[in-house]
């Protein structure tokens, strides 16, 4: 067997540019919760409409469009209007769906950062010498799905063999952010040799390995406002998130993970009436990571939605429950392969919620229903808005580095800090756009 090892260096001239992309090892990017477009296709025409994430008759397209029901003898959420089907754009080689979520004028002119998700870090890396589709590629997916379901998996899978060829079969670096991290470790369980085959490093952001125990408990109870501020009256009600939110595979996932050793274990607290024949009591009531789905079966227990002037039945999914214990199993027996460099940025110094507490001894819980209704008071720590830091540390991996970086959940994706990491550890510069640094494509033929 021979081994050639060929060396490029800088160089002057109209091809230097070019040589440098040569020297790059692809970058692929993936998203997390909510971090993709997705468009609603019709099945007959083919005719597709953007429905997440849109600001102009947001509410009324995604409760039409993007409401779903979970399947499970196929184990994927589906349209309630079955004449159509979720799809993912893939323009731009996978970076239009992940770099402004709502690309219309009214978002660049209003410049609402909170839907330019992907944008800054596309940016900064096409000035340190990236070239879209042939070392830069972006992973946009339908994120109601569950993080080990085969369209995702083969979707990663896809991009990854993409990414390596069009490199000159390279190796690929990753770069995930939040659910996004969940996804590429399952990939890694379920398709370990695929995974040491195409991926050299693998940098994740944000990522809720143990769970983020406040924001999805509050979730699967009330919804979330994904976007804040007045923005947030152009966009999806918090109730039609919920209703959503309900019957996704990818939040029951990230539901605190029961068998991790927390500090302190994460809790729901309600402020509950008890009444009988002559008096009328309340009591403090606490559920752990695993007595809070009784709370989620009880609250839930007529949840239900109008759908074309149909009632359709929304209770906590036992049938989802099941296949995310599979998924966290799958999750907790994860091991990095050898030969993979992996690194962890969590995000400090913004309060967390943590423990959600309904109701108060003033003013307590009827109903259990009623806190579907009610917004939480919240107990924090330390992390970035979404994920505790004690979460987003805890990956069970050798780390090369693990980095605490001061920032929220999505604008670590635009966060100075973490841009200078990653190209310390891509080893690249935008001071190195048109050079080439020295690097060694390792060649190997058969005598």
């Amino acid at each position: 067997m021979l081994l050639d090892c060929c060396c490029c260096c800088s160089g002057d001239g109209a091809g230097s540019t070019s040589e440098a992309v040569a020297c790059r090892d692809p970058v692929l990017l993936v998203s997390g919760v909510g971090g993709s477009i997705l468009n609603s296709r019709t099945k007959k025409s083919g005719s597709e409409m953007r429905v997440w994430v849109r600001i102009l008759l947001a509410d009324f397209e995604f409760k039409k469009k993007v409401w779903s029901i979970y399947n499970p003898e196929t184990g994927y959420t589906e349209p309630l209007d079955d004449s159509t089907e979720i799809v993912v754009p893939q323009d731009d080689h996978g970076l239009y769906a992940i770099d402004i979520l709502d690309p219309s004028l009214l978002v660049k002119l209003l410049h609402v950062t909170d839907l330019y998700h992907f944008h800054d870090m596309i940016d900064m890396l096409v000035k340190c010498g990236y070239k879209k589709g042939t070392t830069l590629f972006g992973y946009g997916y339908d994120f109601r799905q569950s993080n080990r379901i085969g369209q995702l998996m083969d979707g990663l899978k896809e991009k990854l063999e993409t990414a390596y060829k069009a490199s000159g079969g390279r190796r690929v670096n990753i770069i995930s952010h939040s659910m996004g991290g969940l996804l590429v470790s399952c990939f890694i369980s379920l398709h370990s040799e695929i995974f040491s085959k195409y991926v050299s490093k693998w940098i994740t952001i944000a990522t809720p390995f143990q769970g983020a125990p406040g924001c999805i408990n509050d979730a699967m109870l009330t919804g979330l406002q994904f976007v804040e501020g007045f923005e947030s009256f152009l966009f999806v009600s918090r109730w039609s998130m919920h209703q959503l939110l309900v019957e996704c595979p990818s939040i029951y996932e990230m539901l605190s993970n029961p068998d991790f050793k927390w500090k302190k274990e994460p809790e729901i607290k309600v402020w509950r009436k008890h009444s009988n024949d002559r008096e009328t009591s309340v009591q403090l009531e606490t559920y752990g990571c695993i007595e809070c789905i009784t709370l989620f079966e009880e609250a839930l227990e007529n949840n239900e939605l109008n759908y074309n002037d149909k009632t359709v039945a929304l209770p906590f999914n036992r049938a989802i429950l099941k296949w995310a214990a599979g998924t966290r199993k799958l999750l907790n027996k994860t091991r990095l392969p050898e030969g993979i460099s992996f690194y962890n940025i969590y995000g400090t110094c913004v309060d967390t919620p943590f423990d959600v507490c309904y109701g108060s001894e003033s003013s307590p819980i009827d109903n259990a229903s009623q806190i579907c209704h009610t917004l939480p008071e919240y107990t924090y720590v330390d992390g970035d808005g979404t994920v505790p830091a004690e979460s987003a540390i805890a990956d069970n991996f050798d780390a090369v580095e693990r980095v605490g970086v001061s920032g929220s959940h999505r604008r670590l994706l635009a966060n100075k800090t973490v841009f200078e990491l990653i190209q310390k550890w891509l080893g690249v510069s935008p001071r190195d756009k048109g050079k080439c640094k020295k690097t060694s494509k390792v060649m190997m033929d058969e005598w």
